[in-house]
């Protein structure tokens, strides 16, 4: 089995509550316990800013400059990654990032020098969160469900961002036309070509990575039949998903956009494209009960959202020879059973991540004494502890 993916150094500078801070540990599970507004949740937030993307609350930029401080922000670590100890590090100054949209232009470092943009941190660190915010994940709407999954699918593909980009770009473009009332054919064609091929690319590496998942689920469910996380049965709903599971990529991308000439009137008249992968969903379902999770209760959605997280981590894992990736689990054993706790805690150390977890109650992790870093968070600071 190959290494972990860990942390042994974290290191935060004028970042939200924090004027500078330094976190040094092992690569085993960390606690992060304190009072509501201490600023544990901000510790997650910063390391998830060391991958792609714009981070667990994908807050703007500037916005998580610390309160009075000058100048900007940064997040560094040195990371054991699966090709080596690295240092890597991010940071976003307000006057570096002069004329750009607001929001944007974060710097990133690897081992000191400058690199192409956040893109180039997939190569050392692959995350996992669970946050109360995704507690709403199956009834909420139908996007959030597939920007779960597609940070899923940028990990076995990581060409998949530039792929959606190129999507939503020319999807933009022709929602353009259609307002300003053009009706040259060509220059419509022009970009639902691109829509098309892009489309039918974005709905075949989703399908790819529902199937892996729906593998590892599968596997999951044999070795722990009395797992108290409910198995989850997981399908892709979109024209497109559905298209491809009978014809050839090729046929499906000249079917849509043949679709897309067809409905221009009518997405004219909606004011956007209504067809596409910017529509599907991904649809869950309590296995054992064989209902949506969506009409499931409030605690059997909190199990079955862990236990889909938990799945989506392994099948990280399997992927690098048994490498995990690092877990962030914000508030995770609030309204959680001992049962749930203790089947929580040996996941994580059967998969062997390091899992960075907060909670308000340290009595909570007590099973995890003596295999877990416990760090009290309080005064913008972290003070080491025994459970």
């Amino acid at each position: 089995m190959a290494p972990s993916l860990s942390l042994e150094r974290l290191s935060l500078t004028d970042f939200r509550n924090y004027a500078h801070v330094v976190i040094e540990t092992g690569p085993g599970p960390i606690v992060l316990f304190g009072l509501n507004g201490s600023g544990k949740t901000n510790i997650l937030e910063a390391i998830s800013l060391l991958a792609p993307g714009q981070g667990l609350r994908r807050a703007p930029y500037p916005d998580l400059l610390r309160a009075g401080a000058n100048g900007g922000w940064a997040v560094a670590a040195r990371v054991n990654s699966r090709s080596g100890r690295a240092e890597i590090g991010t940071g976003f100054s307000p006057s570096a990032a002069a004329g750009q949209r607001a929001g944007t232009g974060r710097v990133v470092r690897i081992d000191g020098e400058p690199a192409g943009g956040s893109g180039a941190l997939a190569d050392f660190v692959e995350i996992v969160w669970l946050t109360p915010a995704m507690d709403g994940l199956f009834t909420g709407p139908a996007s959030e469900r597939r920007r779960f999954l597609d940070r899923l699918v940028l990990c076995f593909d990581p060409g998949f961002r530039s792929l959606a980009g190129r999507f939503e770009r020319a999807t933009q473009s022709r929602n353009r036309l259609l307002a300003d009332g053009v009706r040259d054919n060509a220059r419509l064609e022009g970009v639902e070509i691109i829509m098309a091929e892009a489309g039918t690319a974005i709905a075949a590496a989703r399908i790819s990575t529902v199937r892996r998942l729906c593998d590892v689920i599968a596997a999951r469910r044999l070795r722990d039949p009395d797992s108290p996380f409910p198995w989850s049965g997981i399908e892709l709903e979109g024209s497109l998903e559905s298209a491809l599971a009978s014809a050839p990529a090729v046929d499906v991308e000249d079917s849509y956009a043949r679709r897309l000439a067809s409905m221009r009137e009518r997405d004219r008249a909606a004011g956007r494209t209504l067809e596409g992968p910017h529509r599907s969903d991904l649809i869950v379902s309590h296995g054992p009960k064989n209902m949506p999770a969506r009409l499931s209760s409030t605690g059997e959605q909190k199990a079955l959202l862990i236990g889909l997280v938990m799945a989506e981590a392994e099948l990280i894992a399997m992927r690098h020879s048994g490498s995990a990736p690092l877990l962030l689990l914000d508030e995770i054993t609030a309204h959680l059973d001992d049962r749930r706790r203790a089947g929580l805690f040996s996941e994580i150390l059967r998969l062997g991540a390091q899992a960075w977890m907060t909670g308000t109650d340290l009595s909570a992790f007590s099973a995890l004494s003596g295999q877990a870093t416990m760090l009290r968070v309080a005064d913008a600071g972290l003070h080491s502890v025994h459970a």
